[in-house]
């Protein structure tokens, strides 16, 4: 590994699993002081006996987020990876599960940004990171209504912000994933009742023959982090093994 992000302050949510965690370990490796939070207090104690610094962190509680922000120094990298992935069309959404994938999401999203963006200008600005998907403004997939909605969100959101701070010395892109094996991937596919078609259909959708890794991801992640990406900002970076595009 290189010291790319020697000297950076990276905070990720979601750090407890799949993308987030190989972020977390990833900026560590190249050299950031990374804050991994997750709700998830046990995945947490397992990124501390790797040396990562770790908080308990609800992103959807208001409160919470607030406290995180006036605690901690403001991070140079700031990477939004929690989020849900909801099932069915519009018409299997009522609005308990609308209000829910909305709130983590998007709305927890924007109150990170919220919280944490004037200090990360104050220091002289920093790199955005925010989770979307492949499945959002990008291209449609079949029974992911409020997940692509809420994706498409970030997109518009991360474009905002990129627009209105650009002169401040932040830079914001999104991420849209294909489909990437992690927890959150082996539980819906066990789901499904029939594991092994489930994700033969979900690697049948994949131009380039199989699954992605948290791992693939985080190298976007770290690129973005870095100042090698320096010029870029404002973008929907896909990662997907060709589905949107071939």
């Amino acid at each position: 590994m290189t010291d790319r992000l020697r000297g950076k302050r990276a905070l990720v949510t979601a750090a407890g699993a799949g993308i987030g965690r190989a972020s977390a370990l990833a900026m560590a490796a190249e050299g950031a002081e990374v804050l991994a939070t997750d709700i998830d207090a046990a995945a947490l104690e397992e990124l501390a006996a790797q040396g990562i610094a770790t908080r308990r962190l609800d992103v959807t509680d208001k409160a919470a987020v607030a406290a995180l922000a006036e605690e901690i120094a403001a991070p140079n990298v700031l990477f939004n990876c929690a989020g849900m992935v909801p099932n069915g069309t519009i018409l299997d959404c009522d609005e308990e599960q609308w209000e829910r994938a909305v709130s983590l999401n998007l709305t927890a999203m924007y109150r990170m940004l919220r919280a944490l963006l004037p200090g990360m200008i104050a220091g002289g600005g920093g790199s955005i990171i925010n989770m979307a998907s492949v499945a959002s403004s990008v291209i449609a997939a079949p029974n992911r209504f409020a997940y692509g909605a809420t994706k498409a969100g970030v997109i518009g959101l991360t474009k905002s912000i990129a627009a209105d701070f650009i002169t401040q010395g932040i830079r914001a892109n999104a991420i849209c994933p294909g489909t990437v094996d992690s927890p959150s991937l082996q539980a819906r596919l066990h789901a499904t009742g029939d594991y092994e078609a489930a994700r033969a259909a979900f690697i049948a959708r994949q131009p380039i023959g199989r699954i992605g890794t948290p791992e693939e991801v985080a190298a976007l992640v770290v690129h973005l982090a870095s100042d090698e990406s320096s010029y870029t900002t404002g973008v929907a970076h896909v990662i997907d093994g060709g589905w949107a595009n071939i």
